[in-house]
């Protein structure tokens, strides 16, 4: 008996997509969200930092070509 059989592939199968959905959910869970109509200031972080992220990488790439 092997071990990669199609029994033990489809229970890994399972397994991954039901730790797949869980992990999904438990990440929506904790993400900052809009509270009482405006943007809470760990959403506005995030943000901000995503954007600074982005133009230094965008710069660094661009001096790096010239």
């Amino acid at each position: 008996m092997s071990v990669i059989n199609r029994r033990n592939a489809v229970m890994g199968w399972a397994v991954w997509k039901v730790a797949k959905r869980a992990g999904k959910k438990k990440a929506r869970d904790v993400t900052p969200s809009v509270e009482g109509g405006k943007p809470n200031k760990s959403l506005i972080a995030v943000v901000i930092a995503a954007v600074a992220g982005a133009f230094a990488f965008l710069r660094g790439r661009r001096s790096a070509s010239d």
